[in-house]
Formats: C-alpha cells, structure tokens, sequence
C-alpha cells in the first residue's frame, strides 16, 4: 500500500495523538507501545512461521531500510507518530528488540493478529492481541521499567479486522459466522477486548488510543469474495458497524470508570478514503 493511502487514515488520528499524548509543541512522550495487525506490524512477522510477510520487494521500496516487514511501501502509522513525537528512531519490533529497549517502546503488532486466538491460523503463526500483552508484561517487567514512567506513556491498538478478514468470513474450520450473527459476534470480540484493555490499564497503560475497523467490504479480497467483483462487500461493511459501535462504547466506559487515563476511539470507517482500503487487502 502507498505511503499516501496510509495517509487518508493517519490524518484523523494526528490531532488525537497530540491531545492524548498531553505533550507541548517540541516535547516528545517518555515511550510509546504499539499493538495491532498488519496495519501496524513492523517486522514481528518476519521471525514467524507464516505466509504472511513481507521482508521482500516490493515492500519497503520507497522505505530508506529497504524490506523490513512493513507491510507498505514506505512508514507505517505508528512510524509517523514516532517522528512526530519526535523520538530519535522508529519503536522496533517486539521480536528484535532488547529488555531495556521497553523504556523507550516497542512494537508488538502482528500481522494477521486478531483478538480470537484462532483468527489467521490457515496462515501460519500470527501474535495474537493477548499474546502481545503477554509480550509487553515481560519486556517492561524484565526490563523494570516504572509505573510512572509507563503512565505517562503512549498506546495505540489496531485490531479485529482480521478477526472478521481471517475468521469470520472464512469457510471452516472458521465456524464463527455459523455460530453468531453480526451482532453477537461483535459482542463476543469487545468482551475479549475489555479484557485486554483492563490488562494494559494495569500494567500501567493511561494514554490509549483504540483504531476501529474500516469498511473492510471494500477491500480487493472482500469486492471478489462477496461483493461479485464488481464493488464493496454491503454485507461485510455491515458486520463491522456492531463491532465499532461497541468499541467506542468500551472506550467510554473506560473513560468513565478510569478517571485517571485517557482512552480515545479512532473512527476510520466513517468518511475513509477510498484508496485507504487497500491496506487491508491481504
């Protein structure tokens, strides 16, 4: 995906990043966590046992590293929050990184990850989102890295997409869409989510940002898979709008029950640009 089409969603998430972050113009945070898809991976895929990576051309070939493991062909978004929070270098990912590195960031994301474990398993090993909490515990905890400190860190989440892209709309083994409607299915995945959630608020996580999903019926697999070729997936799009929903619900009730953190829902299905929906064509 061009570097310009990551931009159509990056664009709604600056002026919440500088709000979240609660920093002055020069000003950086004292680290920042990632979590996610594809979306957001950096290079975790690469030391992974799946078919989904790509550390080779043409990815990353207006990237200066080369192929990395982006799954663009330039920076991520959370490339471009690091330099806008204006850290030395990117956040590395979570599979190379070192212990003390967590003082600073790391990225955790997956590519494929989901919030079921069993989402893009007909792919190979993903990192799913509690297995990057998991992750995230025993690098600041090795690492000993300060409540306080953490605190006053920034998080950003990309997930569920592939819950739907890579599970739901499926044929078996994913069962899901045989066992839930649009509706129960999105109250299964925020009841997982929540969890999590609480899980990073303990670990001390007060700066969050959560992306929703797109209007993943517009991505090229989703327009011939269920869309006959000819455009958006109407039945796709419509099984995200519960999920997003609650989402923002979840963040709300966070808000509301955690006075002393900030969680903040990125919408990216309402007004997406079009050629935003390339980035979720895998």
């Amino acid at each position: 995906m061009a570097e310009g089409r990551l931009k159509a969603l990056f664009c709604v998430f600056v002026t919440t990043t500088f709000a979240l972050a609660e920093v002055a113009r020069g000003q950086r945070v004292p680290c920042y966590f990632v979590f996610g898809d594809s979306v957001f991976d950096n290079g975790n895929n690469n030391a992974l046992n799946t078919s989904a990576k790509v550390n080779y051309s043409p990815y990353g070939v207006d990237f200066a590293r080369g192929p990395t493991g982006r799954f663009s062909n330039g920076r991520n978004i959370p490339d471009i929050i690091a330099e806008l929070m204006r850290f030395s270098d990117y956040i590395p990912p979570f599979t190379g990184a070192l212990p003390e590195q967590a003082h600073t960031g790391i990225n955790y994301a997956s590519g494929g990850g989901g919030i079921r474990e069993e989402t893009s398993q007909h792919l190979g090993e993903s990192i799913s989102l509690k297995n990057q909490i998991k992750n995230h515990r025993t690098m600041i905890m090795t690492a000993n890295v300060p409540q306080e400190k953490l605190q006053k860190c920034l998080y950003t989440i990309n997930i569920g997409s592939n819950d739907y892209l890579n599970n739901y709309f499926m044929p078996p083994p994913y069962m899901t869409n045989r066992k839930y409607s649009f509706d129960q299915y999105a109250d299964s995945l925020i009841r997982s989510y929540r969890s999590y959630l609480k899980s990073l608020y303990v670990l001390g996580a007060r700066k969050v940002a959560v992306f929703g999903v797109s209007k993943l019926g517009c991505t090229p697999r989703m327009i011939a898979s269920h869309g006959g070729g000819y455009g958006c997936a109407a039945e796709v799009n419509k099984a995200v709008v519960p999920f997003n929903m609650n989402l923002k619900a979840l963040v709300f009730e966070f808000n509301r029950n955690f006075v002393d953190a900030k969680f903040t829902f990125v919408d990216v299905f309402t007004g997406q640009h079009p050629l935003a929906y390339l980035a979720l064509g895998m």
